[in-house]
């Protein structure tokens, strides 16, 4: 990462934007879902600073969806979060976030992880964020209209920088315990600076205004496709790495956990049903080995 520049960042511009956001998807998931089934839990932590949580359960199209304000602050930061960055230690923070998962009930339509945040210690500041989608049954116009609204979504700030945080998001979203990737990517960056502030936070809004273009026409397109019993055990089996990724390797899980944050909103992002089976392996050519064989792939999507 780059040196923090100078310019002193606007933490309440910040905030506006990640309160405006939160309340934009909420109001565009309700209306694909069909139902206004969001329930609004307002919390705050006792070592500084709060949330706006968001859950929507048992919905019509969306089994759980969870969309998460968050700004907290704190004195000094857990050795975790310093161990890399020992220019951190001591020093006050304050993090500021809208993150969301998605768990839709027909599994012809995947899940959908958005984050975008902003972190201060003293005079060091940065932007993250990014979204990535999770299919379980591949479908290639699908991968290729994700990936090409991402690619637009970051043009404007260099052509150099969607296949650098594609590649990101590639190596992010790795169960390395299980030699696969999470899905099929899309963007994630952190710890970045180096346009300016004015720049930077203009970059992350781009990536957070982008997130329902990029879902929204997927969700629309097959949440009323029939699907069998079979296809529903494959949805849940596959939840399961879904749960594995964010216990294990998530940066923002274990940070959110070990910092005294709010365990229910951190956790917000689990499935309501999982399943594990044993070895499971499916029928080779069936549309199950073709997600893992086909998708479950890094690759050049956006230019399919």
């Amino acid at each position: 990462m780059s040196a923090s520049p100078s310019t002193p960042p606007d933490v309440a511009a910040v905030g506006a934007y990640l309160r405006g956001l939160q309340d934009e998807i909420c109001t565009a998931l309700a209306a694909e879902d069909g139902s206004e089934k969001f329930r609004t839990d307002e919390w705050t932590r006792p070592e500084g600073g709060g949330g706006r949580t968001r859950i929507m359960a048992e919905g019509g199209v969306f089994e759980k969806a969870g969309i998460a304000f968050s700004h907290v602050r704190g004195e000094k930061l857990p050795p975790s979060a310093t161990a890399h960055r020992p220019d951190l230690a001591g020093k006050p923070w304050e993090a500021l976030g809208v993150s969301l998962v998605i768990h839709p009930r027909n599994p012809h339509v995947p899940t959908s992880h958005a984050n975008v945040r902003f972190f201060c210690a003293g005079d060091i500041w940065w932007f993250g964020g990014g979204f990535d989608l999770t299919p379980y049954y591949g479908v290639e116009e699908d991968c290729t209209h994700w990936h090409r609204t991402a690619r637009a979504a970051v043009a404007p700030f260099g052509d150099a920088l969607y296949p650098r945080f594609k590649k990101w998001c590639d190596d992010y979203f790795f169960l390395k315990h299980r030699g696969e990737p999470r899905g099929i990517g899309g963007l994630f960056f952190d710890d970045f600076n180096e346009l300016g502030f004015d720049r930077s936070f203009a970059l992350m809004r781009a990536v957070g205004d982008a997130y329902l273009p990029a879902y929204r026409p997927i969700v629309a397109k097959w949440k009323a496709t029939p699907h069998t019993d079979a296809q529903r055990q494959f949805q849940l089996y596959r939840r399961g790495r879904y749960v594995e990724f964010n216990l294990v390797w998530d940066r923002g899980t274990l940070f959110g956990l070990q910092s005294g944050g709010r365990t229910e909103s951190i956790l917000m992002s689990l499935p309501p049903l999982v399943r594990w089976d044993y070895d499971f392996r499916p029928v080779p050519g069936s549309a199950e080995a073709r997600l893992h064989d086909m998708f479950l792939k890094p690759r050049n999507w956006a230019d399919a």
